[in-house]
């Protein structure tokens, strides 16, 4: 249960960092008015950061419902 907690914290911590440290990508009419490729897709950092925090997302939703699980049980 120590381990499992440890994960946690580190995937919480590191989540943190991910969403406080990206760049926004909208920002203002300013933004859309220069913006030349309105129907272009994200270049591959930023789908795989996409993708990374999505996976980071649902790890930390399950390793909190297993430790919540732990706690009630035992």
């Amino acid at each position: 249960m120590l381990f499992l907690k440890l994960i946690w914290l580190l995937v919480s911590i590191f989540l943190i960092s991910i969403i406080y440290l990206r760049v926004p990508r909208n920002q203002g009419l300013t933004s859309f008015a220069t913006k030349s490729d309105l129907l272009g897709s994200p270049n591959s950092t930023e789908k795989f950061l996409n993708n990374f925090t999505l996976i980071l997302i649902i790890s930390y939703y399950l390793i909190a419902v297993k430790l919540n699980q732990m706690s009630i049980i035992g």
